[in-house]
């Protein structure tokens, strides 16, 4: 198969991944303070991938830059991202929530723009359009639930989320051009792991550990290798066949997801205009990613 179509699915499952964990990790958070969740996290997904780290025989040293990039990458999209997520969303209510998350993909192509340089063919400019709109009027469906006195501060926490995601985006695509993606993903969680273990330590003195059920020591495993594992390798491998701007395209699928999760596992409803929301979101996605016919040989 070609790598385009290939890449792109990688994409759209990455961040399909990141919905349901972001969903899922409602619970998590419930049994879990949220730097002990991050630091064991991390920490599952570095056993899960250890023989990642190891250099190949054919790839170059790491450069200054590239470990800069590195670090950047994990912090940004790993550490900061995951607390102003959990922190925002837990603060926030969820229309507000839903609808700035729909501007991951408005954010990446603007970062991509300027500090890339890549031109913005106008149809992912329509996709990104096609993408704000779908999970806004999604969004706009739910309910508000949030608490008005921390309103404000969790929409800045997730305002952050969405800017640490789109840089996320950003660097990986810079990466891909001297690391492969399975020792990119390694790298970026070990640094998550060393920036998380103080505040995840300082958390797990004194937690009752024997107090956390089997079944969510299951979620938490699937938590982990999603969210440091399987996303972030399927995300860098999209991003070496594809330009950055129409890889942030992709991330409408992490509202999408989270919000097939709700209504799913969590019996949220599920109406007309919800089903408008999606239709919209799934063209922004095939706009983008459909080749322009080249016109025909005389």
């Amino acid at each position: 198969m070609s790598p385009r179509p290939v890449a792109c699915a990688c994409l759209a499952l990455s961040m399909a991944l990141v919905g349901s964990y972001v969903a899922l990790s409602k619970p998590l958070v419930a049994a879990l303070p949220v730097f002990l969740l991050a630091w064991l996290r991390f920490a599952i997904g570095g056993l899960a991938m250890v023989h990642w780290v190891r250099k190949p025989a054919d790839e170059a040293a790491l450069s200054r830059s590239t470990r800069r990039l590195v670090f950047l990458e994990s912090l940004l999209g790993n550490f900061l991202f995951t607390i102003c997520m959990l922190y925002g969303v837990s603060m926030t209510s969820a229309v507000s929530a839903g609808v700035i998350m729909a501007s991951i993909p408005a954010v990446v192509a603007i970062l991509s723009w300027t500090f890339l340089g890549e031109r913005i063919p106008e149809r992912v400019w329509g996709a990104v359009a096609c993408a704000v709109a779908g999970i806004g009027l999604l969004a706009l469906g739910k309910e508000d639930t949030g608490d008005s006195s921390d309103a404000v501060l969790g929409n800045l926490l997730v305002v952050g989320a969405v800017l640490c995601e789109a840089s996320y985006a950003v660097i990986g695509k810079k990466l891909t051009g001297a690391l492969g993606p399975r020792r990119i993903t390694s790298l970026v969680n070990l640094w998550g792991l060393a920036l998380m273990t103080p505040l995840g330590l300082y958390q797990a003195w004194g937690f009752d550990f024997g107090a956390i059920r089997p079944g969510t020591w299951l979620l938490l495993l699937f938590y982990s290798l999603a969210a440091s594992v399987w996303s972030v390798w399927l995300w860098m491998t999209g991003l070496r066949h594809v330009p950055a701007a129409l890889g942030g395209v992709f991330t409408v699928m992490l509202p999408v997801t989270a919000a097939l999760v709700g209504v799913v596992a969590l019996g949220e409803p599920f109406g007309p205009r919800q089903a408008v929301a999606f239709g919209l979101a799934l063209a922004g996605v095939l706009l983008a990613t459909l080749r322009k016919r080249s016109a025909a040989a005389p």
